[in-house]
């Protein structure tokens, strides 16, 4: 486990899984960009997830709905009317700043949450807490800001209809559950899920890849009838918490944590924290959002959603039990989770990403020992990565070019040396255990079958 949210972010940097975003420009604040370890990992974290909560769950189906909707989706949400952040401005050196956030940072022993602005503002003066910043105690009053992106719809700007960049996928499961239930004969309960982006005008910079302004939400939404609702939750939870350990991360860094103050959609609500570099914070929440969403919907856009149950003939609105996953978060818990600094001796020290096999964004790397050797390495490489997404390196010693797939977390290593033109054998290195085995080239697709499923 990390100890240090620098050290990630070199790391990432150097090896190709995270950069700043527009970095030749000088970047643009809270945006990042997945390079080619990253984009591998995140999209194995995503396959995972879809695998878990779409494919083995009965009756649970997938969409990938339009990133802009109708205006009034949002209006029905209560996103246009609700969706704000507590923000407070120094005026010393006018930065801005959450005030929730404020108090988080400055004490443990009360739930912002629990409070209103007021309360907020009092809290912070009375107990003098200073601008991050400046160090100064010198605030304006709160204000509430809108958190939505608003863009226009149309040729000419200042004539065009406002529409939002969504600030949450969940929306486009609920305005299609209709359209889902009718086109696939589903019988509540069952599930729709959805992978997607999502963009909220964050004004508080946020510990790395924690908070961005563009960000990718893993969502299921489980459709139940009113009475089973507490039951599903308490499963949902545990599904997630399941999730999460199942790709690897330990669960001591994992905690349940039950909303004090519960959203104006909401029954019940839990989040799984983390413990990052930054301390514990929200990594995935499981919501019971009644029948709000799907009512809210009936209202506004005049049409039923009502369903028929056709054993009983009885109609009703869906309860809405919500599993909802920060991809990005989760993908910044993974590599905190997995990072390692392992002494070996004295003067020696490893770092080794010790990923899951099952999310590593490469799984295995060829070797060859020599140059004069590429060929036989070659065959190898172009057979394996039929079946798994392969690393190729010929640069550097042996023992570097290990440290090097140490540190980006490959779970094995194929050398291919001067014996293996004689023997048709190679020697694969295990990254966590260091311990080497012989196996015969004709033998790697079996060596390797099953080791990487999830």
């Amino acid at each position: 486990m990390v100890d240090s949210m620098d050290k990630i972010v070199n790391l990432c940097k150097q090896r190709g899984y995270i950069y700043p975003g527009s970095e030749i420009y000088g970047g643009l604040a809270n945006t990042w960009d997945y390079g080619p370890l990253g984009v591998e990992l995140k999209n194995n974290i995503k396959k995972a997830w879809w695998k878990k909560y779409v494919q083995e769950n009965k009756n649970s189906y997938g969409v990938d709905a339009a990133i802009l909707m109708n205006p009034r989706v949002w209006e029905a949400s209560g996103h246009v009317g609700n969706f704000s952040d507590p923000l407070i401005d120094c005026k010393e050196c006018k930065t801005r700043h959450r005030a929730d956030k404020l108090i988080e940072s400055f004490t443990d022993k009360i739930n912002p949450d629990t409070l209103n602005d007021k309360e907020l503002y009092d809290y912070i003066i009375d107990n003098k807490i200073p601008c991050p910043n400046c160090g100064k105690v010198n605030y304006t009053e709160i204000r509430e800001f809108n958190l939505m992106f608003e863009t226009k719809r149309g040729v000419l700007k200042e004539k065009g209809d406002t529409v939002y960049l969504r600030p949450e996928t969940a929306q486009g499961e609920f305005v299609n559950f209709l359209n889902v239930q009718r086109t696939t004969r589903a019988k509540v309960p069952f599930g729709i899920g959805q992978i997607g982006k999502a963009f909220r005008n964050e004004i508080t910079p946020g510990n790395f890849t924690f908070r961005t302004i563009e960000f990718e939400q893993m969502e299921h939404q489980w459709f139940c009838k009113e009475g089973t609702d507490s039951k599903y939750y308490q499963e949902y939870k545990q599904k997630q918490m399941d999730f999460i350990t199942g790709i690897g991360i330990n669960k001591e860094n994992l905690r349940f944590k039950d909303h004090e103050k519960l959203a104006h959609y909401a029954k019940e609500a839990c989040d799984i924290q983390f413990k990052y570099p930054h301390g514990w914070d929200e990594l995935c929440g499981t919501h019971n959002r009644t029948n709000y969403d799907l009512s809210r919907h009936q209202e506004y856009s005049s049409k039923s959603m009502e369903y028929l149950d056709p054993v009983t003939c009885e109609k009703y609105v869906p309860y809405v039990i919500e599993a909802s996953l920060g991809c990005d978060r989760l993908t910044l818990a993974v590599l905190c989770d997995a990072y390692d600094e392992e002494k070996l001796s004295d003067d020696d020290t490893r770092i080794v990403l010790r990923l899951s096999n099952a999310i590593a964004p490469v799984k295995v790397a060829i070797l060859p020992l020599s140059k004069k050797l590429v060929e036989g390495a070659d065959k190898i490489y172009s057979v394996l990565s039929k079946k798994f997404n392969c690393d190729y390196d010929e640069a550097g010693s042996i023992g570097k070019r290990y440290r090097r797939q140490d540190e980006i977390g490959t779970p094995y290593c194929i050398t291919y040396d001067f014996d293996s033109e004689s023997d048709n054998s190679v020697t694969i290195r295990d990254r966590d255990t260091m311990e080497q085995v012989r196996v015969n080239i004709d033998e790697l697709l079996e060596f390797f079958e099953n080791k990487f499923e999830f």
